[in-house]
């Protein structure tokens, strides 16, 4: 007899069932995508209320994406412990109520605590509305459901940008941004109240009678045949072994493979390094090169609207070019465009068609890593391969921004830190096309030998449970 969760796996895809989980799940990815892309249209406008140079200017990006980086971990371990629908609901609860207070704040100092804690808030909703979406999906549809929710991503960026200069004309502008994300939270906050807790989750915490109730209605509403099914009874509780279980992870991560491990955290940090460099400074630096504010939001909001053009193209490309090749060419190439539109700044058209280049190029590859870094580790080490992937990206883009503008900027200029940057991709990308093989059209688990042992903490791996993609 089949058990519950392969019930919910195998049933039909509906618009008006597991649909309207994706387009709830995909709003709060899209809020996310704002709040980061806020953080560049913030900077110059600070800068000029508070007086700021440019190394404090970047603790405004730094701030709030470390903030995200603690939420993602503290709201990823709450989810497991009360539920994915809490979670999910009070993640935005807090990201709107520190917003306000940060839309409030009366120093810079002040401001920068309420965005850190407004970070922490939102972080945990990638990880919260991923793992609640791929619960829901039919695994038939899981894969391109979860690809998907990838374009929430540059439509997040781009409504940012769009409501950004809309209120340029505003006075105090800065604290309107922020205010005006309070209200559209707050209402995906109580249509989140009509999300129904995972049935997965339900299961694995022995909540027999709820499980069944969510599952019969899921299977009436989506019109599939009613069958028999158990529940089984629930794993026993990891307890305080987590982080024992995150260490020997790790250390297996770099067993398996240093040369695999190596490539994944090199093109993470690299090539998200560049991402968040541009998304955070583009406004600033079309600024302080003599454009009017609307003349630099609007550059930055083509960036981000060409990019979903860029990942409707990348999720044909990786499938008929293959994951290094489209990386490899991409990658490399978003940066020289970076490059380019430095150094032809003067000549309005020309550096708006480089970031646009940069924009649909750099989405390109992006959804491209991340199917490519899940399929080069086997299926007990795939999920926390990618985590640990996504861990080391996040520490080190968080304090990127401030590194860009204190450092990187001021000392070698705009053309020769994006050269700088581009060295460093291409460096990775490189070692990529020497170190990990090509994983298009081979079976996961012999993309790079036989699996190793199964261990506790894999389990959920080892299974077959969805690795959603990372955070960005």
């Amino acid at each position: 007899m089949q058990t519950g969760d392969r019930i919910v796996q195998d049933l039909p895809f509906r618009w008006g069932v597991q649909g309207r989980i994706f387009v709830i799940g995909g709003l709060g990815y899209l809020f996310d995508a704002w709040d980061i892309a806020l953080n560049g249209f913030l900077m110059p406008l600070l800068g000029a209320h508070f007086s700021l140079g440019m190394g404090a200017r970047g603790l405004v990006a730094t701030a709030n994406l470390v903030g995200m980086a603690v939420g993602a971990v503290v709201w990823g371990a709450v989810a497991d412990r009360v539920g994915r629908k809490k979670a999910f609901s009070a993640t935005l609860l807090v990201f709107a109520a520190f917003s306000v207070l940060g839309a409030l704040s009366p120093t810079y100092g002040v401001f920068l605590v309420f965005r850190f804690l407004a970070g922490v808030g939102l972080g945990g909703c990638i990880p919260v509305d991923y793992a609640l979406v791929s619960e829901f999906s039919p695994k038939k549809h899981r894969g391109r459901i979860l690809t998907a929710l990838d374009l929430w991503w540059p439509i997040g960026v781009t409504l940012c940008g769009l409501v950004s200069t809309a209120l340029i004309p505003l006075a105090g502008n800065w604290r309107w941004m922020l205010a005006t994300m309070v209200l559209p939270a707050l209402l995906l906050f109580w249509v989140r109240r009509g999300v129904p807790e995972s049935p997965v989750y339900l299961t694995r915490r022995g909540r027999e009678a709820e499980a069944r109730a969510v599952i019969d209605d899921l299977v009436a509403r989506t019109g599939a045949t009613p069958r028999p099914y158990v529940i089984p009874a629930p794993e026993p509780d990891p307890g305080p072994g987590g982080m024992r279980a995150g260490v020997d992870q790790f250390r297996r991560l770099w067993g398996h493979s240093a040369r695999i491990t190596s490539v994944a955290w090199l093109l993470f940090v690299t090539i998200m390094l560049v991402y968040y460099a541009a998304l955070t400074w583009m406004p600033s630096i079309l600024k302080e090169e003599g454009y009017g504010e609307t003349a630099s939001f609007t550059g930055t909001t083509l960036m981000s609207a060409v990019g979903i053009a860029g990942v409707v193209a990348s999720t044909w490309l990786v499938d008929v070019v293959g994951r290094k090749r489209l990386i490899g060419f991409s990658a490399p190439v978003a940066t020289a465009a970076l490059v380019v539109f430095a150094l032809v700044l003067q000549v309005r058209t020309a550096a708006l068609v480089g970031i646009a280049v940069f924009g649909f190029l750099i989405q390109l590859a992006i959804p491209a890593l991340y199917a490519y870094v899940s399929e080069l580790y086997p299926t007990t080490l795939r999920a926390s391969g990618f985590g640990w992937a996504s861990s080391v990206s996040r520490v080190s883009t968080g304090f990127a921004p401030m590194l860009f503008g204190s450092l990187m900027w001021p000392l070698l200029g705009l053309p020769l830190t994006f050269a700088v940057l581009g060295v460093v991709v291409l460096a990775a990308v490189l070692w990529m096309a020497l170190a990990a093989p090509e994983t298009r059209g081979r079976e996961l688990d012999t993309v790079t030998g036989s699996p190793p042992p199964r261990s506790e903490g894999s389990r959920a791996a080892a299974d077959g449970a969805p690795v959603p993609p990372v955070p960005r």
